[in-house]
């Protein structure tokens, strides 16, 4: 299998396409060298069944839809239209910092090293030998039984000066499915890449090859003993193994558009910011653009996609979750949301606190571990309760009602939604050259001590008072929410 896969991929002579559910490694197209030695090298060692090179089409993205129904992954809701609704194994639910770490020759080039052998609130760092071994314990032979799909997708638009580049293997369809919302994807990505364009190589598994061991829980395969999210600065990698939850799998969005993102920022001379970007018009007609840090689950996207309470005012979102900001020549910051879609928490969004969000998420939509109607639709935590007659199934699939001692839906239940469909979505939220940034607010989830909102003396203050605030847990990590 290794020997006829290797003489596949290192076919030169273009970019081609390949079929949902191909039968053989003959049918895998030519793909640019520098991907094909990843590819081939990624194959060696996870050891899958088939290899398929997604394209991004609307029909490879039905078919992937379609299989994942099949194998019980995700449940179509008739309520709206092309939704989908998965429930994840209750163990593999959100980000899990604790098994995410920076491979660094020395510790000091990854975190600060605490006096008296605390250990660092500020990341994870694993040497180069320890992640050897934990690689060589996890991915030889993972993908065993299954498809693994090759990716190609560009975050940012594909024809920005400040798009970066990925390629990303995984077992995972719904992993597919859900990339396929949140960046750029496919063939137009591989024509890049083609020209010599430089990629983040990004390697996923579930963890749980074929034939299984023991039984999936909610059909979601995922390995929650031996999960461990690695990031290699140096070299510009990423491996994941054992968790599906898009936090952990989805490798263009944390890994990449933060982690490594933020490593390649250094050493180009940019920032990779766990920001919003939105703009906002008074009644002069003036319109200025900022830029706010807030961690997961504290608001961004309900204030990228406010809705203004004060007459003349206009609000318009041109992303909700990161920012990838440079100087331009003429010294002006600009920024870019290096995401195609919204990976939101949907506990508390409602027509009441973001009625944009929920325009947005009325179709095209993946939704995760959030209650389900019995008339085909959603329901969470902050919505209006449901019309008489219609009964709710929690996020673990059981009967639910209101008056139980469990939440309908998982604290961290998310929606992925395309950007396009938000309705006060910027006119340039796609600019090549980005948007001017005006004004950058830092915030959290401080319910008491400090008030709601303050300005700093100056940017030097707000560089100082910027980085030394912190936030409450919230559930978008291992963490409980208080």
């Amino acid at each position: 299998m290794s020997c006829l896969l290797l003489g596949v991929l290192r076919r030169r002579g273009g970019v081609g396409t390949a079929a949902v559910g191909v039968r053989s490694l003959a049918s895998v197209p030519s793909l640019p060298p520098a991907v094909s030695d990843f590819v081939s090298a990624a194959a060696n060692e996870c050891k899958p069944a088939k290899v398929h090179v997604v394209t991004g089409t609307p029909e490879e993205t039905a078919n992937i839809l379609a299989g994942l129904e099949k194998e019980g992954m995700v449940k179509k809701l008739p309520k709206y239209e092309n939704c989908w609704l998965a429930r994840t194994d209750p163990k593999d639910v959100a980000r899990v910092e604790s098994k995410t770490v920076i491979v660094t020759k020395e510790q000091r080039d990854t975190i600060p090293i605490p006096s008296g052998g605390a250990k660092s609130q500020l990341g994870s760092w694993m040497s180069e030998s320890d992640f050897q071994k934990a690689r060589e314990d996890r991915f030889p032979g993972c993908m065993e039984g299954r498809t693994m799909y090759v990716i190609p997708f560009s975050m940012g638009p594909v024809n920005s000066s400040l798009a970066k580049f990925g390629v990303q293997v995984t077992d995972s369809p719904y992993v597919v499915a859900s990339m396929g919302i949140m960046t750029r994807m496919g063939t137009p990505v591989l024509k890049k890449l083609a020209e010599g364009a430089e990629f983040v190589r990004c390697q996923h598994s579930l963890g749980r090859p074929l034939p299984l061991k023991a039984p999936l829980v909610n059909s979601w395969p995922c390995n929650p003993d031996k999960v461990l999210i690695s990031h290699l600065p140096d070299t510009r990698q990423i491996l994941s193994f054992g968790s599906g939850y898009g936090g952990n799998s989805l490798l263009g969005k944390k890994c990449f558009a933060l982690r490594i993102a933020s490593r390649i920022a250094k050493d180009e001379g940019w920032l990779a910011e766990h920001m919003l970007i939105l703009g906002i018009t008074n009644p002069q007609g003036v319109k200025r653009y900022v830029a706010a840090a807030f961690p997961s689950a504290c608001g961004k996207t309900n204030l990228a996609m406010m809705k203004p309470a004060l007459p003349g005012w206009k609000v318009e979102c041109v992303g909700d979750d990161i920012a990838w900001m440079k100087f331009d020549s003429q010294g002006k910051l600009r920024a870019i949301n290096p995401e195609n879609g919204f990976f939101g928490v949907a506990p508390g969004t409602s027509l009441k606190t973001n009625p944009h969000a929920m325009a947005t998420i009325a179709k095209n939509t993946v939704f995760t571990n959030v209650g389900e109607t019995s008339d085909g639709g959603v329901w969470w935590e902050g919505l209006d309760p449901p019309a008489p007659g219609i009964t709710l199934t929690d996020w673990h699939g059981k009967s639910w009602k209101h008056g139980d001692p469990t939440l309908c839906a998982h604290p961290n239940s998310r929606f992925c939604a395309p950007a396009a469909q938000c309705p006060i979505i910027d006119p340039l939220w796609e600019s090549d050259e980005g948007v001017p940034i005006d004004a950058i607010i830092f915030g959290g989830r401080r319910p008491e001590g400090v008030p709601l909102v303050y300005e700093t003396f100056n940017w030097r203050h707000g560089v100082f008072v910027g980085a030394s605030m912190r936030s409450e847990s919230t559930a978008a990590a291992e963490h409980k929410a208080r």
